[in-house]
């Protein structure tokens, strides 16, 4: 929470001192148009880059494997959408670098690997969840189906569940 908190004050500050700094050199006119230009180029290359992650995950969904490689860099990519239309040199710095494929897929990567994602996968004759915990590693299997009949919830429990119960 602390790091947040520090991250949302020291950031904006520094992309103002810097701001000010580039204006102080070249003019507060060109300044706030290589902010405007970074954005608008930055969008068009987010434009290309998200449509290649949606055919290659779609590809991947074709063949019947999981596209989790592209589901981190699909956020990956709104992250940086988001930090190349806030105004600043070092926000734009950090989207052009996500929007970099080789990068953005090295540490999406690294993200899938390191287990903080969590995956649903189909084995054979039914389905596996994994889901990571901070104590470690449940797996578990089983079958699930989906039932038209609703059956009515009543408030007294039958004779069949008053013996389950036992």
């Amino acid at each position: 929470m602390r790091f947040l908190f520090l991250f949302f004050i020291a950031v904006p500050l520094i992309e103002m001192l810097l701001l000010f700094e580039v204006s102080d050199r070249i003019g507060g006119l060109p300044t706030v148009g290589l902010v405007v230009a970074t954005a608008v180029i930055g969008v068009q290359i987010l434009k290309r880059q998200g449509l290649s992650t949606l055919l290659r995950a779609n590809q991947r969904l074709q063949s019947g494997e999981l596209p989790a490689q592209e589901i981190v860099e699909g956020m990956m990519l709104a992250g940086a959408g988001a930090l190349l239309l806030t105004p600043g040199f070092i926000t734009d710095t950090i989207g052009f670098m996500l929007l970099t494929g080789p990068i953005r897929r090295m540490l999406a990567r690294k993200i899938i690997n390191s287990g903080l994602v969590r995956t649903l996968g189909a084995a054979q004759g039914g389905s596996t969840f994994t889901f990571w915990s901070g104590s470690g590693t449940n797996t578990y299997e089983g079958e699930y189906s989906e039932e038209s009949e609703v059956i009515p919830a009543s408030s007294e429990p039958s004779d069949d569940d008053r013996d389950k119960l036992a």
